[in-house]
């Protein structure tokens, strides 16, 4: 078992149906199923239950449901005030890091699994993972798809429906399939917002 674990988070290649492995995945999964029939008036609850699920919590997260995690946040690591809305999926089997005030739109994907192209190996259930780490303050659109082994850098956004694929730098805006960047945030962005509109708050 302590050997699978290693190849699962070294990007090396795997048998993702291992008795054992699927053993303890269950037991998360179950996590995952008793979080979902929470109510939204249970936020006590709702706590509780995350501090067991992730592998690590910060202050203030929230968490719309429903949510999925392939291994129920066992390998996620969440900084403080991360907020998701509905329909969160964390294909988690590989370590996945949302930074301190990552906000998350609903119906988004993140990606650590994938498998070889070579078909025999896919028929052995054969696949590999690769981290996904969200740094501070980014801000992920309704409806995207990060992809294994993606880092998006500090502040960054990133528009709705895209599908991303490579690493996205800090402090741009980028959208798009395959997602890339479309500007730099600047200056102008502390004192308009939605085109031209004054923030006056």
């Amino acid at each position: 078992m302590k050997e699978i674990l290693s190849r699962m988070h070294s990007g090396q290649l795997y048998n993702c149906y291992d008795e054992e492995l699927l053993k303890e995945q269950v037991q998360c999964l179950d996590h995952v199923h008793a979080y979902n029939l929470l109510r939204p008036s249970q936020q006590k609850e709702k706590q509780e239950l995350m501090k067991k699920m992730f592998a690590e919590l910060g202050e203030g997260c929230y968490l719309e449901t429903p949510f999925y995690a392939n291994w129920g946040g066992k390998n996620v690591h969440l900084g403080k005030g991360v907020y998701a809305n509905f329909h969160l999926t964390l294909v988690d089997d590989t370590h996945i890091y949302l930074d301190d005030y990552v906000m998350i739109g609903p119906n988004v994907t993140i990606c650590t699994a994938t498998h070889p192209i070579d078909p025999t190996l896919r028929q052995q259930q054969i696949q590999y993972n690769k981290p996904v780490h969200l740094h501070k303050n980014v801000w992920v659109g309704a409806n995207v798809m990060i992809m294994p082994g993606v880092t998006i850098g500090e502040n960054s956004i990133i528009g709705a429906g895209s599908v991303v694929t490579k690493d996205i730098p800090a402090n741009v805006v980028a959208f798009g399939n395959p997602c890339v960047v479309y500007r730099e945030i600047n200056e102008n962005d502390k004192k308009f917002f939605d085109g031209n509109k004054m923030i006056d708050l």
